[in-house]
């Protein structure tokens, strides 16, 4: 896949899936806008490709704006967007019926209300190039119940499957793609917690049909492949990601 004419926006570009994406856009040649609340991390791509970070809170329209804005500066327009960002609150999600609700408005800010700022401000650059792709990530526990709930969490990640489905129907005219993935359990510093259970990867790895977790390597190909030209007649969909686990009975 040759991103070489293309300018990406990343956001949680700091570490886990956003760095992972941001990493393999640059070293398939994009120009990449890394944004995250985080500090810029080490380990970024050298090339061929190009990039900038930039600090921003995605939870304000304005700091979005800025990005946006220092990302334009820097390479002229952006071509594609990838909303990575967001937040599993372990401790303080859990029942609607019962959870501080100040932790779901934060939850979903952070998770949804995000992905409008950048939404909304990237648009109209793609507009002007005549063309984009967008993916949005949520997760298959949007798609069922848990009998240990994280409402906030789940409803956030259905609401970007929401907000993808219409932002598609919307642009379709402009030849703008907009597309969902819904990762399974996967390996990365959003799941620290694993870290210190030598048991938890093990009892992952026998609920996934394909036998292991998933990494933040293969949310990164699914993600480049559905903001490339190769997935041109793709939109308004969801790519679940999750070695087989929805499918079983």
């Amino acid at each position: 896949m040759d991103f070489s004419t293309r300018t990406a926006f990343v956001t949680g570009a700091a570490g886990g899936m956003g760095l992972a994406i941001s990493n393999d856009l640059i070293a398939q040649g994009a120009n990449v806008v890394m944004s995250d609340v985080r500090d810029k991390p080490e380990n970024v791509s050298t090339g061929p490709g190009n990039h900038i970070f930039v600090q921003a809170d995605l939870a304000n329209e304005q700091s979005v704006a800025g990005a946006v804005a220092a990302g334009v500066s820097a390479f002229g327009g952006i071509d594609l967007l990838a909303n990575v960002a967001g937040v599993l609150l372990f401790e303080e999600d859990g029942s609607a019926l019962d959870m501080d609700l100040d932790v779901w408005d934060r939850v979903l800010t952070i998770n949804l209300k995000s992905m409008v700022h950048t939404a909304r401000h990237i648009t109209p650059l793609m507009k002007e190039a005549g063309s984009g792709a967008m993916v949005h990530f949520s997760t298959i526990q949007c798609l069922r119940g848990d009998a240990a709930p994280q409402d906030a969490y789940q409803a956030s990640k259905a609401g970007v499957i929401a907000l993808s489905k219409s932002l598609a129907i919307q642009l379709a005219p402009d030849n703008i793609r907009s597309n969902t993935i819904c990762p399974g359990p996967t390996v990365s510093p959003m799941q620290a917690r694993w870290d210190n259970d030598p048991g938890a990867i093990a009892n992952l790895s026998s609920a996934v049909p394909l036998g292991r977790p998933g990494s933040v390597e293969d949310m990164a190909n699914a993600c480049l492949f559905l903001l490339s030209d190769k997935a041109s007649f793709i939109t308004g969909t969801e790519l679940v990601v999750d070695g087989g686990i929805m499918a079983m009975p």
